[in-house]
């Protein structure tokens, strides 16, 4: 009859011990995450819905509200000509009584929805890049549109 050696010495021990070391150490992290406030900085985001079209030099926004349109106070909008002689880029500013803040007249409206906002002979041939910004009761600020028309 042939006696083989038996080697109890297993790698199985040591893998358990490692995996062991591994939860421990990932369940410890996700535990200080948590006890130290990283999972509380996440912001809520805000919904409101703007688009933007041209027509000739005329840059026309349309409000669409949304989930959020309750709270938004004003809307900024900024007109960046994508013709350098037309200028630098201009801030118009509506708010929800319609009232207008800036040196451009003939933009008033108010924010319902459905409302159009007109920019008179702010567009170009080339592509203009219009951002419209909204401000809301919390205090945050929360970019709606970022575009190219």
């Amino acid at each position: 009859m042939m006696k083989f050696r038996e080697n109890e010495d297993a790698v199985s021990p040591v893998i358990g011990v490692i995996l062991m070391v591994a939860i421990t150490v990932i369940l410890a992290a996700v535990i200080a995450a948590f006890v130290f406030g990283m999972g509380s900085n996440i912001g809520t985001t805000k919904t409101v819905a703007v688009t933007v079209n041209q027509n000739g030099d005329d840059i026309i926004l349309t409000y669409h509200g949304g989930a959020d349109a309750s709270t938004l106070k004003f809307l900024m909008i900024r007109v960046d000509p994508g013709d350098a002689t037309k200028g630098k880029g201009t801030y118009y500013t509506v708010d929800e009584s319609g009232s207008l803040s800036t040196t451009k007249t003939g933009l008033s409206t108010t924010l319902e929805v459905g409302a159009v906002m007109t920019i008179e002979q702010k567009g170009t041939d080339q592509r203009d890049h219009v951002v419209v910004t909204g401000h809301f009761a919390d205090g945050s600020d929360h970019v709606v549109l970022d575009t190219f028309v």
